[in-house]
């Protein structure tokens, strides 16, 4: 059941470009991500930008977020953009926090590959270099 968000017009909106007030448009959805400028892992430069250049949606979907990432957004949601058709949009529904907390702490498969990966790889050249290169 999706909930209805408030409604935000462009000019609102883009009154909030600051660090202390900072506000970004991505896929129609405003989000208040004051809080998280300090924590974001591009920098606060980053949203900053993002939102002084008004919708950051292109920009977000340049960088490639992971899918923990996108899960956190919904804790930074505040409303939509007047007059933007959110109509079928799974990811605005009313979640109970214990499961936006879940949500947060879900891991994809791909987030606990790559560090295995790189791990594996690492044993293999150790052993590579520590039994196979000394006793050739």
């Amino acid at each position: 059941m999706a909930i209805t968000l408030k409604k935000y017009s462009l000019s609102e909106i883009a009154s909030h470009t600051s660090k202390d007030d900072c506000w970004l448009i991505i896929h129609g959805k405003v989000y208040d991500v004051t809080s998280f400028l300090v924590d974001h892992p591009g920098g606060d430069d980053v949203l900053l930008q993002a939102a002084a250049n008004g919708d950051a949606t292109e920009s977000f979907e340049d960088v490639g977020h992971s899918t923990t990432a996108t899960s956190l957004m919904v804790n930074f949601l505040i409303g939509a953009i007047d007059g933007h058709e959110l109509a079928g949009d799974s990811s605005v529904s009313d979640k109970a926090p214990q499961e936006r907390k879940l949500a947060e702490s879900s891991t994809s498969f791909t987030d606990i590959l790559f560090p295995v990966l790189i791990l594996a790889l690492a044993f293999a050249a150790w052993y590579y270099l520590t039994y196979i290169k000394a006793n050739a």
